[in-house]
């Protein structure tokens, strides 16, 4: 995987002009890696008629089948045997209680690490002064793999942690959300001469600093505190409200400005570290590539446009994500409408859809493995 290897250790992490070739022979590298060692994904490309070699250019990327985030709820693919992957993840699950399950080999976790530390470097969110640590998510426990908890553990190594204090604990068999002692580790850290900072779910910090404002707290907290969110507002999309109201009730009962709160977007199937801009925009990295497809034609449309988001990256082998579609909505934006100095298109989320076309072709690919795996 050289030419991953060479992606993912280019200096700019927002240089997608530079990298057009070198991003292209990273995914066909990709893509003939794991059509030799994966049978569903083999089975998937072969029914539609494309392989490896098809990837000359980049507009070639659009033709490259996707797989549904469905898909990978209905089935386990890997690339590579169990024993070759050292971390396998799993996404939060549906309310059928269906998981994607994702594995990432040495060489996926090593390009991950570089991804991390580059695009960290840009918002001056590794630091070796100490922290404290509030996580609006999981506790850890050794049953629990979601991606999610290990992404917001992960986010606590970037500074060394003083402490960690958890919305969701673990007690007598579930999880349970603590908003009291997270209160009370808030107050007690606003008098700490270390920063304080939170990484997690919007809507449980939302929830949080609702409590706060009711009952009359508020706090300032010491100087380099942040307020970092990521993975959506889930279950609670119908209480999501807009980024200037929390904004607002930040700089209110936490004494925030908008400069200290940073947004993560990402997904267990497409493990590309996004981070927003100075104007909390989601700048395209060096290490995908984004398409919005026509919901009605699946067919790609022009920046601008709203419609499902396709997410396209050569990281991991250790199952085939080369090429995701997401049941978001978003547009994709040119460089130039943010004004942040990135020269790099930007991604905005409109919020989740269940389409038909997405079910169908999720069952479609299923049914293709079932062939594969009748005849293994």
């Amino acid at each position: 995987m050289k030419y991953r290897r060479k992606l993912f250790r280019h200096r700019d992490p927002y240089d997608l002009k530079g990298t057009e070739e070198l991003f292209l022979k990273a995914v066909r590298e990709n893509c003939a890696y794991v059509y030799k060692r994966c049978p569903g994904y083999k089975a998937i490309l072969d029914d539609a008629g494309f392989s490896p070699e098809r990837l000359r250019s980049m507009e070639d990327l659009a033709e490259l089948p996707f797989l549904p985030t469905a898909l990978f709820k209905r089935r386990r693919l890997f690339a590579l045997p169990r024993r070759r992957l050292p971390l396998v993840v799993t996404s939060s699950g549906t309310s059928s209680g269906k998981a994607s399950e994702i594995g990432f080999s040495v060489g996926d976790l090593w390009a991950g690490l570089l991804m991390v530390l580059h695009i960290c470097k840009l918002r001056h969110l590794i630091s070796p002064r100490p922290c404290h640590y509030v996580v609006f998510g999981y506790q850890p426990r050794l049953g629990n793999r979601t991606g999610v908890s290990k992404t917001a553990f992960g986010v606590t190594l970037f500074t060394p942690a003083l402490s960690r204090t958890y919305a969701l604990r673990w007690k007598n068999g579930d999880y349970l959300l603590d908003l009291e002692a997270v209160q009370n580790a808030i107050v007690k850290h606003s008098r700490s001469r270390f920063p304080l900072r939170f990484m997690g779910f919007p809507a449980y910090a939302w929830f949080l600093m609702k409590r706060m404002e009711e009952q009359g707290v508020r706090v300032r907290l010491p100087k380099g505190s942040k307020l970092m969110l990521g993975g959506g507002w889930k279950q609670f999309y119908a209480e999501e409200v807009d980024k200037s109201a929390f904004y607002a009730l930040a700089k209110k009962v936490l004494g925030l400005d908008d400069r200290d709160i940073i947004e993560f977007f990402g997904a267990v199937e497409h493990p590309i570290f996004y981070n927003d801009c100075e104007r909390h925009h989601f700048h395209i990295p060096v290490y995908s590539r984004v398409l919005i497809r026509d919901p009605a034609t699946l067919k790609p449309v022009p920046n601008g446009t709203p419609g499902l988001v396709n997410l396209i990256t050569p990281m991991d082998v250790g199952t085939p994500l080369l090429s995701v579609m997401t049941d978001d909505l978003g547009i994709l934006h040119d460089a130039g409408e943010c004004g942040c100095g990135l020269d790099a298109p930007w991604l905005e989320i409109l919020g989740r859809v269940g389409l038909q076309d997405i079910k169908t072709c999720a069952a479609g690919a299923a049914e293709i493995l079932n062939k594969v795996e009748v005849s293994l």
